[in-house]
Protein backbone atom coordinates (compact mmCIF):
# COMPACT_ATOMS: atom_id res chain seq x y z
CA UNK A 1 0.00 0.00 0.00
CA UNK A 2 0.92 3.34 -0.68
CA UNK A 3 2.26 5.68 2.08
CA UNK A 4 -0.48 7.94 2.93
CA UNK A 5 0.57 10.62 5.44
CA UNK A 6 3.89 12.51 6.32
CA UNK A 7 2.98 13.25 9.87
CA UNK A 8 3.37 9.26 11.47
CA UNK A 9 2.88 10.70 15.16
CA UNK A 10 -0.06 13.12 15.67
CA UNK A 11 0.34 13.54 19.13
CA UNK A 12 3.21 15.80 18.62
CA UNK A 13 0.56 17.91 16.95
CA UNK A 14 -2.12 17.88 18.65
CA UNK A 15 -3.66 15.80 22.03
CA UNK A 16 -6.40 15.46 23.94
CA UNK A 17 -6.69 14.08 27.23
CA UNK A 18 -8.76 14.55 30.63
CA UNK A 19 -7.43 15.49 33.68
CA UNK A 20 -8.81 15.95 37.84
CA UNK A 21 -8.46 19.31 39.47
CA UNK A 22 -7.20 19.32 42.81
CA UNK A 23 -8.49 23.14 43.72
CA UNK A 24 -4.77 24.38 44.63
CA UNK A 25 -2.62 26.91 42.34
CA UNK A 26 -0.11 26.04 40.34
CA UNK A 27 -1.16 22.66 39.09
CA UNK A 28 0.68 21.22 35.99
CA UNK A 29 -0.89 19.31 33.39
CA UNK A 30 0.94 17.22 31.61
CA UNK A 31 -0.11 15.79 28.39
CA UNK A 32 -0.17 11.52 28.03
CA UNK A 33 2.32 11.94 24.75
CA UNK A 34 6.17 11.28 25.04
CA UNK A 35 6.28 13.90 22.66
CA UNK A 36 6.77 16.79 24.36
CA UNK A 37 3.96 18.83 22.75
CA UNK A 38 4.13 22.15 24.26
CA UNK A 39 0.37 24.10 23.42
CA UNK A 40 -0.05 27.03 21.91
CA UNK A 41 -4.26 26.65 21.90
CA UNK A 42 -5.32 25.11 24.88
CA UNK A 43 -9.23 24.48 24.91
CA UNK A 44 -10.89 23.00 28.84
CA UNK A 45 -13.97 21.95 29.28
CA UNK A 46 -15.28 20.44 33.26
CA UNK A 47 -17.18 17.41 32.11
CA UNK A 48 -19.03 17.31 35.43
CA UNK A 49 -20.37 21.21 35.66
CA UNK A 50 -22.33 23.69 33.48
CA UNK A 51 -18.99 25.23 33.19
CA UNK A 52 -18.10 27.42 30.27
CA UNK A 53 -15.96 26.17 27.47
CA UNK A 54 -12.09 28.05 28.36
CA UNK A 55 -10.08 28.79 25.46
CA UNK A 56 -6.39 29.98 25.72
CA UNK A 57 -3.81 30.50 23.13
CA UNK A 58 -0.19 31.61 23.14
CA UNK A 59 -0.45 34.86 20.96
CA UNK A 60 -2.78 36.19 23.63
CA UNK A 61 -0.45 35.08 26.55
CA UNK A 62 -1.64 32.82 29.25
CA UNK A 63 -4.36 34.02 31.70
CA UNK A 64 -6.28 35.70 28.44
CA UNK A 65 -9.36 33.36 28.43
CA UNK A 66 -12.35 33.56 26.44
CA UNK A 67 -15.51 31.30 26.26
CA UNK A 68 -16.79 29.47 23.10
CA UNK A 69 -19.94 29.28 24.53
CA UNK A 70 -20.42 33.22 24.96
CA UNK A 71 -20.60 36.75 23.23
CA UNK A 72 -18.32 37.80 25.88
CA UNK A 73 -14.96 39.70 25.56
CA UNK A 74 -11.86 37.79 26.54
CA UNK A 75 -10.63 38.55 30.74
CA UNK A 76 -7.69 38.89 32.02
CA UNK A 77 -7.85 36.09 34.74
CA UNK A 78 -4.35 34.84 36.09
CA UNK A 79 -6.23 32.35 38.31
CA UNK A 80 -7.18 30.53 35.34
CA UNK A 81 -4.37 28.90 33.00
CA UNK A 82 -0.94 30.81 33.52
CA UNK A 83 1.92 28.97 32.12
CA UNK A 84 2.08 26.86 28.52
CA UNK A 85 4.49 24.49 29.35
CA UNK A 86 7.24 22.16 27.17
CA UNK A 87 5.36 19.29 28.01
CA UNK A 88 1.51 20.64 28.92
CA UNK A 89 0.20 23.66 30.52
CA UNK A 90 -0.54 24.90 34.57
CA UNK A 91 -3.76 26.16 35.96
CA UNK A 92 -4.24 28.06 38.99
CA UNK A 93 -7.51 27.57 41.30
CA UNK A 94 -10.50 28.88 39.22
CA UNK A 95 -13.09 26.28 39.24
CA UNK A 96 -13.72 26.42 35.21
CA UNK A 97 -10.31 24.90 35.15
CA UNK A 98 -9.52 23.34 38.08
CA UNK A 99 -12.35 22.13 40.94
CA UNK A 100 -10.78 19.50 43.37
CA UNK A 101 -11.98 16.31 42.19
CA UNK A 102 -13.43 17.19 39.27
CA UNK A 103 -12.60 16.11 35.73
CA UNK A 104 -11.82 17.88 33.30
CA UNK A 105 -11.22 17.43 29.20
CA UNK A 106 -8.55 19.37 27.06
CA UNK A 107 -7.44 19.73 23.52
CA UNK A 108 -4.26 21.17 22.88
CA UNK A 109 -3.01 22.06 19.41
CA UNK A 110 0.37 22.99 18.54
CA UNK A 111 0.87 26.29 16.15
CA UNK A 112 5.08 27.56 16.35
CA UNK A 113 5.63 26.74 19.60
CA UNK A 114 5.16 30.38 21.12
CA UNK A 115 3.73 33.45 20.53
CA UNK A 116 4.99 33.85 17.04
CA UNK A 117 5.82 37.41 15.16
CA UNK A 118 4.21 39.49 13.08
CA UNK A 119 2.94 38.41 9.32
CA UNK A 120 3.21 41.06 6.64
CA UNK A 121 1.65 39.35 3.89
CA UNK A 122 -1.52 41.13 4.07
CA UNK A 123 -3.00 44.62 3.89
CA UNK A 124 -3.11 43.88 8.04
CA UNK A 125 -0.02 43.12 9.75
CA UNK A 126 -0.80 40.65 12.07
CA UNK A 127 0.42 41.75 15.96
CA UNK A 128 1.81 37.68 16.02
CA UNK A 129 1.08 34.62 14.11
CA UNK A 130 2.11 31.12 15.51
CA UNK A 131 2.15 28.77 12.53
CA UNK A 132 2.74 25.08 12.59
CA UNK A 133 2.81 24.34 8.52
CA UNK A 134 3.92 20.84 9.10
CA UNK A 135 -0.06 19.83 10.94
CA UNK A 136 -1.71 22.65 9.40
CA UNK A 137 -2.78 25.24 11.77
CA UNK A 138 -1.91 28.90 13.01
CA UNK A 139 -2.81 31.43 15.36
CA UNK A 140 -3.30 35.10 14.62
CA UNK A 141 -3.95 38.12 17.05
CA UNK A 142 -4.61 41.10 14.82
CA UNK A 143 -6.13 45.02 14.82
CA UNK A 144 -8.65 44.92 12.01
CA UNK A 145 -9.07 47.97 9.90
CA UNK A 146 -13.12 47.48 8.95
CA UNK A 147 -12.73 47.62 5.42
CA UNK A 148 -13.92 44.92 3.54
CA UNK A 149 -11.65 43.01 1.49
CA UNK A 150 -8.86 43.37 4.22
CA UNK A 151 -6.65 40.32 4.77
CA UNK A 152 -4.49 39.06 7.12
CA UNK A 153 -1.40 36.85 6.31
CA UNK A 154 -2.28 32.61 8.20
CA UNK A 155 1.30 31.65 7.55
CA UNK A 156 0.51 27.58 6.54
CA UNK A 157 1.68 27.96 2.99
CA UNK A 158 -1.28 26.18 2.13
CA UNK A 159 -5.55 27.41 1.76
CA UNK A 160 -7.01 26.76 5.28
CA UNK A 161 -10.65 24.83 4.85
CA UNK A 162 -11.85 25.63 8.14
CA UNK A 163 -10.93 29.06 10.32
CA UNK A 164 -12.18 30.79 13.55
CA UNK A 165 -12.41 33.72 14.05
CA UNK A 166 -13.22 36.16 17.49
CA UNK A 167 -13.39 39.67 18.58
CA UNK A 168 -11.63 40.01 21.83
CA UNK A 169 -12.03 43.31 23.45
CA UNK A 170 -13.63 46.65 23.09
CA UNK A 171 -17.24 47.67 22.83
CA UNK A 172 -20.16 45.22 21.75
CA UNK A 173 -19.23 42.00 21.89
CA UNK A 174 -19.87 39.13 19.33
CA UNK A 175 -19.77 35.12 19.44
CA UNK A 176 -16.63 33.26 17.50
CA UNK A 177 -17.17 32.84 13.41
CA UNK A 178 -16.37 30.24 11.73
CA UNK A 179 -15.70 29.51 7.73
CA UNK A 180 -15.99 25.80 6.51
CA UNK A 181 -14.77 25.32 3.34
CA UNK A 182 -16.05 21.34 3.56
CA UNK A 183 -19.55 22.51 3.00
CA UNK A 184 -20.10 23.47 -0.87
CA UNK A 185 -23.68 24.93 -0.04
CA UNK A 186 -22.76 27.08 2.22
CA UNK A 187 -18.51 28.08 1.53
CA UNK A 188 -17.38 31.76 1.60
CA UNK A 189 -20.68 33.18 1.42
CA UNK A 190 -21.83 32.06 4.93
CA UNK A 191 -20.52 31.86 8.52
CA UNK A 192 -21.68 29.47 10.61
CA UNK A 193 -21.53 30.82 14.52
CA UNK A 194 -20.15 28.68 16.94
CA UNK A 195 -22.16 30.24 20.11
CA UNK A 196 -25.29 28.98 19.10
CA UNK A 197 -27.33 26.57 17.08
CA UNK A 198 -28.45 28.49 14.08
CA UNK A 199 -28.44 27.84 10.55
CA UNK A 200 -25.06 29.49 8.86
CA UNK A 201 -25.40 33.04 8.13
CA UNK A 202 -25.37 34.89 4.67
CA UNK A 203 -23.46 37.81 5.14
CA UNK A 204 -20.55 39.16 3.45
CA UNK A 205 -19.49 41.63 6.17
CA UNK A 206 -17.93 38.32 7.28
CA UNK A 207 -15.67 36.63 4.45
CA UNK A 208 -16.31 39.22 1.74
CA UNK A 209 -17.97 36.37 -0.22
CA UNK A 210 -14.10 35.27 -0.76
CA UNK A 211 -11.96 31.89 0.34
CA UNK A 212 -8.55 31.67 2.09
CA UNK A 213 -5.68 31.65 -0.42
CA UNK A 214 -2.27 29.08 0.19
CA UNK A 215 -1.02 32.77 1.95
CA UNK A 216 -4.29 34.83 3.28
CA UNK A 217 -7.52 35.15 4.98
CA UNK A 218 -9.95 38.06 3.80
CA UNK A 219 -12.18 39.51 5.73
CA UNK A 220 -15.16 41.28 5.34
CA UNK A 221 -16.43 44.76 7.46
CA UNK A 222 -17.89 43.54 10.35
CA UNK A 223 -16.63 44.49 13.72
CA UNK A 224 -17.48 40.80 14.56
CA UNK A 225 -14.62 39.84 12.21
CA UNK A 226 -12.58 43.03 11.72
CA UNK A 227 -13.07 45.15 14.48
CA UNK A 228 -10.86 48.15 15.14
CA UNK A 229 -9.71 46.67 18.29
CA UNK A 230 -7.96 43.20 19.31
CA UNK A 231 -9.31 39.88 17.08
CA UNK A 232 -7.87 36.42 17.10
CA UNK A 233 -8.08 33.69 14.06
CA UNK A 234 -7.40 30.27 14.69
CA UNK A 235 -6.68 28.56 10.89
CA UNK A 236 -6.43 24.87 10.02
CA UNK A 237 -5.54 23.67 6.21
CA UNK A 238 -6.52 19.24 6.03
CA UNK A 239 -3.15 17.63 6.38
CA UNK A 240 -3.72 13.90 5.01
CA UNK A 241 -3.83 11.13 7.81
CA UNK A 242 -3.92 13.92 10.19
CA UNK A 243 -6.82 16.34 10.02
CA UNK A 244 -9.97 16.11 7.65
CA UNK A 245 -12.46 18.54 7.19
CA UNK A 246 -15.80 17.90 5.58
CA UNK A 247 -20.04 16.69 5.40
CA UNK A 248 -21.76 13.72 5.21
CA UNK A 249 -25.71 13.79 5.11
CA UNK A 250 -27.59 11.53 8.05
CA UNK A 251 -30.07 8.82 8.08
CA UNK A 252 -31.82 9.56 11.13
CA UNK A 253 -31.06 5.95 13.25
CA UNK A 254 -28.65 4.44 15.43
CA UNK A 255 -27.14 2.42 12.27
CA UNK A 256 -25.70 5.61 11.22
CA UNK A 257 -23.33 7.00 8.79
CA UNK A 258 -19.71 6.07 8.14
CA UNK A 259 -17.54 8.86 7.38
CA UNK A 260 -14.59 8.10 6.04
CA UNK A 261 -11.09 10.26 6.62
CA UNK A 262 -8.26 8.20 6.56
CA UNK A 263 -6.53 7.75 10.43
CA UNK A 264 -8.18 6.99 13.52
CA UNK A 265 -9.52 9.66 14.60
CA UNK A 266 -9.44 10.87 18.76
CA UNK A 267 -11.59 14.39 17.95
CA UNK A 268 -14.47 14.88 16.20
CA UNK A 269 -16.62 18.40 16.12
CA UNK A 270 -20.42 17.83 13.82
CA UNK A 271 -22.42 20.82 13.64
CA UNK A 272 -25.81 20.46 11.17
CA UNK A 273 -25.19 23.06 7.84
CA UNK A 274 -28.57 22.45 6.74
CA UNK A 275 -31.07 23.46 10.00
CA UNK A 276 -30.76 24.28 13.58
CA UNK A 277 -28.64 22.03 15.97
CA UNK A 278 -26.11 21.90 18.50
CA UNK A 279 -22.37 21.69 18.02
CA UNK A 280 -21.30 17.92 19.28
CA UNK A 281 -17.63 16.97 20.39
CA UNK A 282 -16.47 13.97 20.63
CA UNK A 283 -13.10 13.02 21.80
CA UNK A 284 -11.01 9.48 23.32
CA UNK A 285 -10.59 11.36 26.55
CA UNK A 286 -14.01 11.63 27.28
CA UNK A 287 -15.08 7.91 27.23
CA UNK A 288 -17.76 6.10 28.12
CA UNK A 289 -20.11 3.31 29.25
CA UNK A 290 -20.20 0.97 26.29
CA UNK A 291 -19.18 0.85 22.84
CA UNK A 292 -15.39 1.57 22.55
CA UNK A 293 -16.00 4.45 24.54
CA UNK A 294 -17.52 7.37 22.44
CA UNK A 295 -20.51 7.74 23.21
CA UNK A 296 -19.39 11.02 25.68
CA UNK A 297 -19.74 14.52 24.31
CA UNK A 298 -20.27 17.95 24.78
CA UNK A 299 -21.89 21.10 22.90
CA UNK A 300 -19.88 23.91 22.73
CA UNK A 301 -22.54 26.24 22.15
CA UNK A 302 -23.72 25.82 25.75
CA UNK A 303 -22.15 25.37 29.03
CA UNK A 304 -23.86 21.59 28.87
CA UNK A 305 -21.80 18.64 30.48
CA UNK A 306 -20.99 15.33 29.31
CA UNK A 307 -23.89 13.63 26.79
CA UNK A 308 -24.76 10.31 25.44
CA UNK A 309 -24.79 10.52 22.16
CA UNK A 310 -22.52 7.93 20.96
CA UNK A 311 -20.17 7.45 17.69
CA UNK A 312 -17.73 4.94 17.27
CA UNK A 313 -14.32 5.73 16.23
CA UNK A 314 -12.80 3.10 13.48
CA UNK A 315 -9.52 2.89 12.31
CA UNK A 316 -10.22 5.04 8.80
CA UNK A 317 -13.16 7.77 10.52
CA UNK A 318 -16.20 7.14 12.64
CA UNK A 319 -19.50 5.33 12.64
CA UNK A 320 -22.26 8.03 13.94
CA UNK A 321 -24.50 5.39 16.18
CA UNK A 322 -27.26 7.73 17.54
CA UNK A 323 -30.50 9.03 15.75
CA UNK A 324 -30.21 12.30 17.84
CA UNK A 325 -31.67 14.85 15.15
CA UNK A 326 -28.51 17.52 16.22
CA UNK A 327 -26.26 14.96 14.78
CA UNK A 328 -28.12 12.67 12.75
CA UNK A 329 -31.10 13.77 11.27
CA UNK A 330 -32.71 12.12 8.15
CA UNK A 331 -31.52 13.80 4.60
CA UNK A 332 -29.82 16.61 6.70
CA UNK A 333 -26.66 17.52 5.73
CA UNK A 334 -23.51 17.91 8.52
CA UNK A 335 -20.37 19.71 8.56
CA UNK A 336 -17.49 18.18 10.89
CA UNK A 337 -14.03 18.35 11.73
CA UNK A 338 -11.81 15.67 12.74
CA UNK A 339 -8.03 14.69 14.07
CA UNK A 340 -6.04 12.14 14.28
CA UNK A 341 -5.27 9.94 16.78
CA UNK A 342 -3.38 7.87 14.66
CA UNK A 343 -3.22 7.64 10.49
CA UNK A 344 -5.09 4.84 8.43
CA UNK A 345 -1.60 4.51 6.76
CA UNK A 346 1.71 5.82 8.05
CA UNK A 347 4.53 6.82 6.15
CA UNK A 348 6.19 3.18 6.04
CA UNK A 349 3.01 1.73 5.10
CA UNK A 350 1.94 0.51 8.43
CA UNK A 351 -1.84 0.46 8.54
CA UNK A 352 -2.90 1.15 12.48
CA UNK A 353 -5.00 -1.20 14.07
CA UNK A 354 -9.29 -0.05 14.84
CA UNK A 355 -9.92 0.89 18.64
Amino acid sequence: MAAYTTIDDPTAHFQTTSYSGNGSADHAITLPSDTDMQPDLVWIKNSQEADPHCLFDAARGATEVWNMDSTANETDDDDTLDAFQTDGFRVDADVKVNTSSEKYITWCWKAGGGAGSANTAGTINTTTTSVNTTAGFSISQFTGNATGGATIGHGIGAAPTCFIVKKMDGGATYGAKMMHLGSATYGNTHAFKLDETAVPQDYDGYWNDTSPSSTLITLGASDHVNSTNENICYAWAPIQGFSKFGTYVGNGNADGPFVYTGFRPCTVIVKKSSGTGHWGIWSTAVGGIGGNGNDGNFRFDDTYSVGGEKIDFCSNGWKTRNSYSHYNESAATFIYMAFAEAPFVNSKDVSCNAR
